[in-house]
């Protein structure tokens, strides 16, 4: 299977704000790739050099066989790109914004609309609605719709689902799970952790470096040892009580519970009778699974 995606060493700086760090990975043809990342941590100012509209300082992107800088006008009819921002014409209808898209690729609409139908059949309802009075997650799929509309091999999607609700994030995974089935590589950046684990594979980057790169099963290998939820009423003294105790590493809000990192030989019982001493009431900690969020929040810490 070859590489669709190929970053080596890839550097950006915007004044003295390095914005990339030698970042280097691939995504293999067919793959569900994901770019996981607090905002801030360089994920679309990768996106903008892999869709050509922004120049790396130093390394390479290699994209489809074409380079990213030499080869930007042959490559830009094969990405479809949907920014992080919503970036249609709003004054624009429905079906307007669609058949633009169409004619800047040389197109007609209905020669690849068996690809978006799944995706359109909502909008379809309501063709001269403005796009600029939709509902988030309205946009998000026309968005989509036009990032399509000429069968790109390759789909670069910055941040798809910030700031839509939940449902409208899990129909929209279900929608990208679906065009896998079309032969589309998909490139998913997100700071949503719980998001990861739709990919095939995912890198984990932040403050411009890539810290972790694996399947989301084989990343979380391992974290259940010595990981525990810790609740009680009073979740700030227990907090505070943990974090002094000597064989705690780490502790931090996961949810409605603590999620503590512990040292070998950690016993839950002695830690509940010491932090009863101290007076707070009603402790629990009980074994923790660990999940792709406690590794960002290991390697970030372990990083600085």
């Amino acid at each position: 299977m070859s590489n669709v995606i190929e970053v080596n060493g890839v550097s950006k700086s915007y004044g003295k704000i390095r914005a990339l760090d030698n970042v280097s990975f691939s995504v293999k043809e067919g793959e569900m790739f994901g770019l996981i990342g607090p905002d801030g941590a360089g994920k679309s100012s990768l996106y903008r050099m892999l869709a050509t509209l922004l120049l790396p300082d130093s390394g390479t992107l290699t994209v489809l066989g074409l380079d990213s800088v030499k080869d930007y006008r042959a490559l830009r009819s094969k990405i479809g790109y949907m920014p992080e921002r919503f970036s249609l014409y709003p004054d624009l209808t429905i079906s307007e914004n669609l058949h633009f898209f169409a004619d800047l690729f040389g197109v007609k609409v209905k020669e690849n609309y068996d690809l978006i139908a799944p995706i359109f059949t909502q909008l379809a309802k309501f063709p001269n609605r403005p796009a600029g009075k939709l509902s988030g997650g309205m946009k998000q799929k026309l968005a989509l719709s036009c990032a399509l509309i000429h069968r790109p091999p390759l789909l670069l999607l910055d941040e798809p689902t910030t700031g839509v609700d939940a449902v409208s994030r899990n129909e929209f995974w279900d929608m990208l799970a679906t065009l896998r089935h079309h032969g589309i590589t998909i490139l998913v950046s997100t700071s949503y952790m719980d998001e990861a684990t739709r990919c095939d594979r995912i890198a984990m980057i932040d403050h411009g470096r890539i810290l972790r790169t694996d399947t989301p099963d084989r990343l979380v290998e391992g974290l259940d040892e010595n990981l525990y939820n810790a609740v009680a009423p009073d979740m700030f003294r227990l907090l505070a009580g943990l974090r002094k105790l000597p064989d705690v590493i780490d502790c931090y809000t996961f949810g409605a519970t603590l999620h503590v990192v512990t040292a070998d030989g950690f016993n839950p019982e002695q830690a509940k009778r010491r932090l009863e001493a101290e007076g707070i009431e009603k402790v629990e900690i009980y074994p923790a699974k660990g999940v792709i969020e406690d590794l960002f929040i290991k390697l970030t810490r372990n990083d600085q």
